[in-house]
């Protein structure tokens, strides 16, 4: 089975890598390697291009997402969707350059951490997330209302705090023993290795994530320090049924 190595997991501020190409399928051209996120987790997929080693042949990739087996379950492999239309340069065995839309991947980061110290300022269970270049949305399964002012002071004064932001993990089992950790009731952390990505915002190591802002399984991308985030702003408040309110949040620049 391909699995495809997701460098992004380990360093969210990769721009490009140098690949194989060892699948072409119809869901997508398969890379050994990848700074590319694959849709998941309420993250979209990244976009960019594969620059052929050689000639320079491009391939624009408008997304990513996970290949899928014939019985439509997810797998390893990272499936990077060529533009429709376009005709494809690349064959099995080329070397190429993955290069994503840092700009776009920038903002995603941006807003994703925002939403973790969205999930720590409501502090309900959330039910729901999307992240997007443009903005982000998260829904917490609450029936209380939420003041749009005072979470858009609690959001800046985060920010403004700078609190560091760092990528681990924890095993399986430590997961088990302690389920309080996962706060998002749709999406579950992604498992298979024995280990569980955790991002944990603030506090320190020896803590164990009980001193910090946040501390969650999460399988998406970040920034290093809140004060990254910049001016976030909370869009739009809705109540989206009796136990559900939905936080819209974007980038002021």
């Amino acid at each position: 089975m391909t699995v495809t190595q997701d460098l992004f997991r380990e360093d969210s501020y990769l721009q490009q890598c140098e690949a194989e190409v060892v699948a072409l399928t119809e869901q997508g051209i398969v890379l050994d390697r990848t700074v590319f996120y694959p849709l998941g987790g309420g993250q979209a997929g990244d976009s960019g291009e594969l620059e052929r080693v050689g000639d320079g042949a491009r391939c624009t990739i408008v997304d990513a997402r996970k290949l899928k087996n014939p019985e439509d379950q997810p797998t390893q492999a990272v499936a990077h969707v060529s533009a429709p239309g376009e005709p494809m340069p690349l064959a099995v065995g080329d070397k190429v350059i993955a290069r994503i839309d840092w700009g776009r991947r920038h903002r995603m980061m941006r807003l994703h951490t925002g939403t973790h110290l969205l999930a720590h300022l409501v502090g309900a269970p959330v039910n729901g997330c999307s992240v997007t270049a443009e903005g982000a949305r998260v829904d917490f399964a609450m029936s209380e209302g939420l003041d749009k002012e005072l979470l858009g002071q609690g959001l800046a004064a985060l920010v403004a705090a700078d609190h560091e932001v760092t990528v681990s993990s924890i095993s399986d089992a430590e997961l088990d023993a302690n389920p309080g950790l996962v706060k998002s009731m749709s999406v579950q952390p992604p498992r298979g290795t024995g280990r569980v990505r955790t991002i944990r915002v603030g506090g320190t190591e020896a803590g164990q994530g009980s001193d910090a802002v946040d501390y969650q399984p999460c399988g998406g991308t970040h920034v290093l320090r809140t004060g990254e985030i910049g001016a976030i702003v909370v869009s739009k408040i809705e109540k989206k049924g009796a136990q559900a309110r939905r936080v819209v949040v974007s980038l002021a620049d």
